[in-house]
């Protein structure tokens, strides 16, 4: 079921590319995979998947041990500053950062590492107050501050938008994320690579794809409904 999930996704990901002008090459498909068991995550790599969201530290750094080398593995959950230690080296980007603290304890574990770690500055971009996520009118400052450490390299922008019906209602959204971004670029410091946008769900990475999304995150789509009885 899987391989069929992940045939009807890929469809659907052209499709909007095609609708939006797009190149399928700009969107990375990340395979969300928490509370999945091992083989669902190995029947998706056997479908060709190689880069996986988890959002608890403990769940992911069990999978990175169990899981083949070639893996690109994405933390997008929340992430607590006395957890970093576990991931920092481990994931190639982070996508949950909206304090300067966290940052500040990313800069501090890949230094001890002599890495630079990959991070995404996450938006409250519906002003959710059950949601992480910088305010949207402090994400410019964010990134600004961010950038004056030497281990931490901001990549992008990720958003978590509502859980609705009709995700139609939610290309304002990444509108605004899209704006968001485009603002941070205008300031960007030399050599620094911004130009990742992390938006879209099962529910609504089509839209999210049209409006310019380079990762789109997707997990029921794939491995159908999370069984939180199984952690």
């Amino acid at each position: 079921m899987i391989k069929e999930n992940l045939d009807a996704v890929e469809k659907n990901i052209e499709a909007a590319c095609n609708r939006a002008g797009r190149d399928r090459s700009e969107v990375t498909l990340i395979a969300v995979s928490k509370t999945k068991p091992i083989e669902d995550l190995m029947e998706a790599y056997n479908a060709g998947i190689r880069v996986f969201g988890e959002n608890k530290v403990q769940e992911l750094t069990y999978k990175i041990e169990h899981m083949p080398d070639d893996i690109h593995w994405h933390m997008i959950g929340h992430l607590q500053r006395n957890k970093v230690k576990y991931i920092v080296g481990k994931v190639d980007l982070i996508h949950s950062v909206d304090k300067i603290e966290l940052a500040e304890e990313i800069d501090k574990r890949a230094k001890a590492l002599g890495i630079v770690q990959d991070i995404l500055i996450e938006v409250n971009i519906a002003d959710e107050e059950s949601k992480g996520g910088v305010a949207a009118d402090k994400a410019k400052e964010l990134y600004v501050n961010i950038q004056k450490l030497s281990y931490v390299n901001v990549r992008g922008v990720m958003c978590i938008a509502p859980n609705v019906d009709d995700p139609e209602s939610n290309r304002q959204y990444f509108v605004k994320l899209r704006k968001i971004l485009v603002d941070i670029m205008s300031i960007m410091l030399d050599n620094s690579r911004v130009d990742v946008m992390s938006m879209g769900m099962t529910g609504d990475y089509e839209v999210a794809i049209e409006e310019g999304s380079t990762m789109i995150r997707v997990g029921t789509g794939i491995f159908g409904a999370r069984q939180y009885n199984s952690e």
